[in-house]
């Protein structure tokens, strides 16, 4: 379980990062909003801890700017800010939950595991994204309503992009989980044709958009 810790305090954060490290989860930690939007532009959490007080910006602003973008990653806003006003506009916002600080990191830890449970609760097994379907569980894929052959790593390929909707993939990002351990730069090109050449042409629209240097987005 992967959780990003995005908090200016240093002792603070490093008190969190370690907490969380020997309890086995997988701990990021960003002290500023530019370092939060790195983390998760280059990698998906199970869930996010977010300050408000940021050295670059405020946190409310920026759990908005992840929302609009898409991200639906868990957000607890853990704050300094704690009346009932503030805790009303973290969660009309897009926060999930609302920890104000002192806090006990016992309790911490159990307000993420019931966000855990909450999220494994709605688990979708079908995505869609404007004309397709992919069934999880089946395995198959639909464009209009016909069924659409591909191979598994191109199934593989759609389904990060099907979860990640809207958001930039970084190509590091995606040939590490598609293809671990593998490094070849023009393989990633090739699959991607692939896809565009059976996505696209059925949907008579762009539905992969190349940041050149960067990565691909679907649209």
């Amino acid at each position: 379980m992967k959780v990003l810790i995005v908090e200016d305090q240093y002792k603070l954060g490093q008190f969190l990062k370690r907490g969380f490290s020997e309890r086995s989860y997988t701990a990021e930690w960003a002290q500023s909003c530019m370092a939060a939007r790195d983390a998760l532009a280059e990698d998906n959490f199970d869930v996010i801890i977010l300050d408000l007080g940021l050295p670059d910006g405020d946190g409310l602003e920026l759990l908005c700017e992840w929302r609009r973008c898409g991200f639906n990653e868990p957000v607890l806003i853990l704050s300094a800010r704690d009346t009932v006003d503030d805790r009303i506009a973290g969660l009309n916002l897009g926060a999930d939950d609302y920890l104000p600080k002192p806090f006990s990191f016992e309790e911490l830890l159990a307000h993420v595991r019931s966000l855990m449970r909450r999220q494994c609760a709605v688990k979708q097994t079908m995505l869609e994204h404007k004309s397709i379907k992919l069934d999880l569980l089946s395995r198959t894929v639909r464009l209009r309503g016909q069924p659409v052959e591909l191979t598994s790593r191109e199934f593989a390929l759609l389904e990060i992009f099907m979860q990640n909707a809207g958001r930039t993939l970084t190509r590091s990002y995606i040939s590490e989980r598609v293809w671990p351990g593998l490094v070849e730069d023009n393989l990633l090109d090739v699959y991607m044709s692939r896809l565009r050449t059976k996505l696209e042409d059925g949907a008579g629209t762009l539905l992969f958009k190349t940041l050149r240097g960067i990565g691909y987005q679907l649209v």
